[in-house]
């Protein structure tokens, strides 16, 4: 088994906000929806072989315990998309950067609030 995608959710109108987060902060590739879902909302991100669908949902509310948490090839990599997002204004949390064994990570929150946490 292994998994093919992350679903999170965003307001109606939302996708531009999750395209600053996904592609802009995590430089995630946008993909394009199947025609058959694309009159749905929405967008879709891929990174390697993650892929993150942002689906609208009303009434909205962000996941803020349940998350992605996607993983990075290093530390480097790891303090760079960090301050890449940071520029972008999100949140960047790295409380728990050495608590969890053999990974340095920090949480952020997508435009819309859900939490993501980001891991090398």
């Amino acid at each position: 088994m292994r998994l093919h995608h992350v679903q999170v959710a965003c307001p109606v109108g939302g996708e531009d906000e999750a395209r600053r987060f996904y592609r802009d902060g995590l430089e995630m590739t946008e993909v394009a929806k199947p025609a058959g879902l694309a009159g749905r909302g929405g967008c879709w991100f891929r990174a390697g072989t993650a892929e993150i669908h942002v689906g609208v949902e009303e009434p909205f509310v962000p996941a803020r315990k349940a998350h992605p948490a996607l993983v990075l090839d290093g530390v480097v990599e790891l303090e760079s998309v960090a301050a890449r997002l940071a520029a972008l204004a999100f949140e960047v949390d790295w409380r728990e950067r050495h608590t969890f064994a053999g990974f340095e990570r920090f949480h952020t929150f997508d435009a819309h609030g859900n939490r993501v946490e980001v891991l090398a």
